[in-house]
């Protein structure tokens, strides 16, 4: 399970650098990671302190430290 979080949290670092803030639908749209992985993930990447998470409205917005 730990390498399927590592294996997700490493997807959104990517997306993120690549392409700069992004809503969580948006990622998990274009990276077809599911909705519980991206949650995770979220998780895995705010532990380490690399995540900025954003609420814009009603959106959800996650961009890289």
């Amino acid at each position: 399970m730990l390498d399927l979080i590592g294996d997700a949290a490493g997807k959104v670092w990517e997306y993120l650098d690549k392409n700069g803030p992004s809503s969580v639908t948006k990622i998990t749209t274009d990276t077809g990671i599911t909705k519980n992985d991206m949650q995770r993930a979220i998780g895995w990447l705010s532990k380490e302190d690399k995540l900025v998470v954003e609420m814009k409205g009603r959106t959800e917005t996650l961009s890289l430290k």
